[in-house]
């Protein structure tokens, strides 16, 4: 679905806080990848928990993929943009990530899941962003949605695309919506020359990924593999973002819960009880069955 309705002016646009360069890291069986945002930046990001960006054509960095594991509290936005990946889980899910789709998981009370490269050469990229659940939604019943390349909105506009996983931009409606934490989720392909604008409400943290090329955001370069943590400025209606060469990045904001986080590896609550519980239930083999 595509559009070429007039952009929406922002008048005060947001300005670069700080610029963040990933960890390199390994998570699952192996799988090298860059941690973008990190343990240290989720009070500052709040609703958002963790962005990994995963990128390689060497299949010993990927090939053990992601074994059987646990989560609970939050959601994980998984989305490909080279590669393919077998997701299954405890609540009888089983799901193809394909280039272009998204896979959208709310763990809630629990669940156990594996994502399983199904190549064994080629390129395997893409990112998962770690979405956190209120309080009173962390326990709630465990949901999936496999999201196809083409049930993903776009939005065109001379020398920009937008692809849009969550929220909305510019009368487009994204694939998701979330009522709680409200997130924006656009992957921009900009052309040389071009620039894009987007509303944002004051009180949502925002931050911008840039994957290919370079941009500038309110003026501040902002180079490949960088991540743009935007001010929460008094005043400022949104954020403008300028492409003197062709560029693609992510551009992630939402309500934050301002509740307290309490993480430990896969689970996310809000206290510590809540995690020695989850703990238990994993030890004594219940989280996996409770999303049966």
């Amino acid at each position: 679905m595509t559009t070429a309705t007039p952009p929406t002016a922002v008048t005060t646009p947001r300005t670069v806080e700080r610029l963040v360069q990933g960890q390199a890291t390994s998570d699952g069986a192996g799988v090298k990848l860059t941690r973008v945002l990190t343990q240290n930046l989720q009070r500052r990001l709040d609703p958002f928990l963790m962005l990994d960006a995963f990128g390689t054509d060497n299949p010993g960095d990927y090939i053990g993929g992601f074994p059987d594991h646990p989560h609970r509290g939050f959601e994980t936005v998984t989305y490909m943009l080279q590669g393919r990946m077998r997701h299954r889980d405890s609540a009888g899910n089983v799901g193809l990530l394909v280039p272009g789709s998204v896979q959208w998981m709310t763990a809630g009370r629990g669940v156990i899941h594996s994502e399983m490269p199904e190549q064994e050469d080629g390129a395997m990229e893409g990112f998962q962003l770690w979405l956190n659940l209120p309080a009173r939604e962390k326990m709630r019943d465990p949901w999936y949605r496999d999201i196809r390349p083409e049930e993903i909105p776009e939005w065109r506009a001379p020398g920009v695309t937008a692809r849009v996983i969550a929220g909305h931009t510019h009368g487009v409606a994204g694939a998701m919506q979330r009522e709680a934490t409200a997130p924006l989720y656009l992957d921009l392909h900009m052309g040389a020359g071009s620039r894009f604008e987007q509303p944002l409400p004051p009180s949502h943290n925002a931050f911008v990924y840039v994957y290919r090329g370079a941009v500038t955001v309110a003026g501040q370069a902002v180079p490949a593999q960088r991540m743009a943590v935007l001010a929460n400025d008094a005043g400022a209606d949104g954020v403008v973002i300028e492409a003197a060469s062709d560029a693609r990045l992510l551009l992630i904001a939402g309500q934050p819960l301002k509740e307290p986080i309490v993480q430990y590896g896969p689970f996310v609550m809000n206290s510590q009880q809540q995690i020695y519980e989850a703990l238990s239930d994993f030890r004594d083999g219940r989280l996996g069955e409770s999303a049966r």
